[in-house]
């Protein structure tokens, strides 16, 4: 059967919300390592709207600064605001709505006592080849990135990219899609053939044909929409919500990571291993841990004993630390 798998850069609208509010975690973690924090972002136009919780000994008094400084790490800067004026996101014309309160008092009790912030359920997925994730998803980011780092250095290109890969059941590439905000037409397929190391059957670059309104301007971004871009595409099962939105203890990235990292100790020669965890708002204990390998069409199953509480976690994944807008730019798979 047909693969597919896709991939975003930080310039798309959603991953950007979804870095402003890691790189925020990230200045408030620098105040209190622990601080618990809990904030969507929506960003359209000009405006970013902060919704959620926080609360540690922090300050939020230069919430428009982080901002700002989360969007020219991104590379929307005024320069860049030069070169596409009202076709992008405008940094001088940022206007951010506060809407944050405080966390829960009966959801902290659980927290302090070294439970888990929420309950959900999570899944850890690894697979025999480069990354150790399914090879449709690896090019995708690959050429993503590739194409993400050109934009960068360009006054041609532009920052919000989106790219496709379908493989064919000979695990060939059928088709590779790329869409580039481009101020001039530019033939970008020797450039992507070469990324990718294999030349596809079929390559569609800005399949309407034109591509200059970008980022929010043209498209809302919203916290925890690209999950399948975040995770393993159609490989696994999504588990929990957005891991980009929210402290250690809240699980959401803290036990996915953990679910990834027990895939990749289980896969052994295995063809694909999986990993199924889930979680009870204020205790340490995970109700239900299990991994299933799979190897030559046959799966196994084991339940999954002694596993590590909060606070073990955190401090391993080194989430007690202003990591995450790394984590986001990067992939928490990067880590593991």
């Amino acid at each position: 059967m047909q693969k597919t798998a896709e991939a975003v850069s930080l310039g798309h609208p959603d991953k950007t919300s979804d870095y402003i509010t890691s790189y925020i975690l990230d200045r408030m973690i620098e105040q209190d390592p622990a601080v618990k924090y809990a904030v969507e972002v929506m960003l359209k136009d000009n405006t970013v709207v902060l919704g959620g919780e926080i609360t540690g000994d922090v300050s939020l008094a230069h919430l428009r600064e982080y901002v700002l400084a989360a969007l020219a790490k991104i590379g929307y800067t005024e320069e860049y605001a030069g070169i596409w004026g009202a076709c992008a996101i405008e940094p001088q014309k940022i206007k951010v709505i506060n809407l944050i309160g405080q966390q829960s008092a009966e959801i902290n009790q659980g927290v302090m006592a070294d439970g888990w912030g929420d309950q959900g359920v999570f899944v850890g997925y690894a697979c025999q080849g480069e990354g150790l994730i399914n090879r449709e998803l690896f090019l995708a980011r690959k050429l993503n990135r590739a194409l993400y780092e050109k934009a960068k250095k360009s006054t041609v290109f532009g920052l919000d990219i989106k790219t496709q890969i379908t493989l064919g059941e000979d695990g060939k590439i059928e088709t590779a899609i790329a869409a580039v905000p481009m101020l001039k037409s530019t033939d970008l397929k020797a450039f992507i053939v070469e990324t990718l190391g294999e030349t596809p059957k079929n390559i569609i670059v800005n399949g309407t044909g034109n591509y200059t309104m970008h980022s929010s301007v043209a498209d809302r971004g919203i916290t925890g929409r690209k999950l399948a871009c975040d995770f393993y595409s159609t490989a696994c099962p999504i588990g929990g919500g957005s891991p980009w939105t929210k402290d250690g203890t809240k699980a959401d990235l803290t036990l996915n990571m953990y679910a990834r990292k027990l895939a990749v100790e289980h896969l052994a020669d295995n063809d694909e291993c999986f990993v199924y965890l889930s979680s009870c708002i204020g205790r340490s204990a995970l109700p239900s841990a299990v991994v299933k390998t799979r190897k030559n069409g046959t799966d196994k199953l084991q339940n999954l004993q002694n596993l590590l509480p909060p606070s073990a976690l955190i401090k391993m994944f080194h989430l007690h630390e202003p990591v995450f807008a790394e984590l986001c730019r990067e992939g928490f798979l990067s880590r593991i």
